[in-house]
């Protein structure tokens, strides 16, 4: 194998890595409903996609096709890292408490770092009492509603957690101080 034909590889590698982190971040955008810079994502990824198969088609051997899986795989990885760092989005959580006293110290926690909470008396399995703060949070803020819950020795709590599109009115998403 040539010294021009390892380089060809390896760019073919990258570059079909980077077009699938942009394929990763397209597919993010366009599920939180971000479009504008999705038409972008597409037609760079098009254009790279149309030189990297003619590329591709030019070539003999298996070297370019196993080069281009790989950074197909490659790239996955690194946009999973991307959208876990992006975090975007936000969470509904409900968290459920069995001690009245542990669900009034949470939500007034919240409250103080500047999230809007809700609390309720609710009931359980078999009928019992439970107790439920409901928060809304952005997602890549998560880790404050768990340092908070850690703060007030709850570890493990019942939580349900669901993914909000859009909100409307007087409902804080993010925290107004640090905790």
């Amino acid at each position: 194998m040539t010294q021009s034909i390892i380089f060809a590889l390896i760019g073919v590698f990258l570059i079909t890595a980077f077009t699938n982190v942009l394929a990763t971040l397209k597919t993010i955008l366009i599920s939180k409903k971000i479009m504008n810079p999705v038409y972008f994502l597409v037609f760079l990824d098009a254009m790279i996609f149309a030189t990297i198969v003619a590329k591709m088609t030019s070539s003999k051997g298996i070297h370019f096709t196993i080069a281009y899986a790989l950074g197909k795989t490659m790239g996955v990885f690194i946009g999973g890292k991307i959208e876990e760092r992006l975090a975007l989005g936000i969470f509904e959580v409900d968290v459920f408490f069995n001690n009245k006293n542990k669900m009034i110290q949470i939500a007034e926690k919240l409250r103080e770092a500047g999230y809007t909470v809700n609390n309720f008396l609710a009931r359980g399995n078999n009928g019992y009492k439970r107790y439920k703060v409901e928060v809304v949070i952005k997602r890549k803020e998560f880790n404050v509603l768990e340092d908070i819950m850690d703060a007030c020795g709850v570890h493990n709590p019942t939580l349900k957690i669901k993914n909000v599109n859009k909100i409307n009115g007087k409902i804080t998403t993010t925290r107004i101080k640090a905790v």
